[in-house]
C-alpha cells in the first residue's frame, strides 16, 4: 500500500509579508478579537521593526521519573509566554513610537503571520503591557535602534481568522 504523498509547501520569508500592528484597545478584549475596523484604525509597526525577540508560548515541561525504568519520563505543564520585545530603528525626526509604547502602556500586539488575507487563521494577538524602552547605543555602524521589552499579561490567541476585507490593514505606517 503507497503512502499518500504530501502537496508541497508554498514556502515564504516573513519579511515583507506578516504584519505587527499595535491596537491600544479591543472592543471584545474578553475574546481577543480586533474587528476589521480596530485592525484599520491600529498602527503599523512592521517598517519600523528591526528585530523581534518572543511572541511564542512555551509549555514547561514536568519531569516524571519512577524507579522502574532508567528512562525520565515528562508530563506537559503550565504554558508560560516567552520574554518578548521588538527592535525598532530610531526615527531622527519624531518621537511618535517612543510615546506609542512608554514604559507601563497596556495594548495589544497582533500579528498576521501571512499577511492580510481575510478569514485565514494565521492572526495572533498578545494583550501585553510594556516593561521598559531602552535605547540601544553602538559603534558600529548601523542605524540608531531602540527596544521595546513587554509582559504578556494573559493568554494569546494565536490562530485566529483574520476579519473579513475592508481596507488592507498595509497601508496605515507607524508614522501616520
Amino acid at each position: 500500500m503507497a503512502l499518500p504523498v504530501a502537496k508541497p509547501v508554498e514556502k515564504f520569508s516573513r519579511r515583507g509579508v506578516s504584519i505587527f500592528l499595535w491596537l491600544p484597545t479591543i472592543a471584545d478584549a474578553a475574546n481577543l478579537k480586533p474587528t476589521r475596523t480596530e485592525l484599520e484604525g491600529s498602527t503599523n509597526l512592521s517598517a519600523a521593526i528591526s528585530a523581534i525577540k518572543g511572541f511564542s508560548i512555551e509549555n514547561q515541561s514536568i519531569d516524571t521519573p519512577d524507579m522502574g525504568d532508567d528512562f525520565e519520563s515528562s508530563i506537559p505543564g503550565v504554558d508560560k509566554a516567552e520574554d518578548s520585545n521588538f527592535t525598532f530603528y530610531e526615527d531622527h525626526l519624531t518621537d511618535a513610537l517612543e510615546q506609542l509604547l512608554q514604559k507601563g502602556t497596556q495594548g495589544y500586539v497582533v500579528i498576521l503571520r501571512k499577511g492580510d488575507i481575510p478569514g485565514s487563521k494565521s492572526m495572533d494577538v498578545f494583550p501585553v503591557r510594556v516593561g521598559s524602552q531602552s535605547p540601544a547605543y553602538t559603534a558600529d555602524n548601523e542605524g540608531a535602534k531602540f527596544e521595546v521589552k513587554f509582559t504578556i499579561t494573559r493568554r494569546p490567541v494565536q490562530g485566529a481568522a483574520v476579519p473579513a476585507a475592508g481596507a488592507q490593514v498595509t497601508r496605515k505606517a507607524a508614522d501616520a
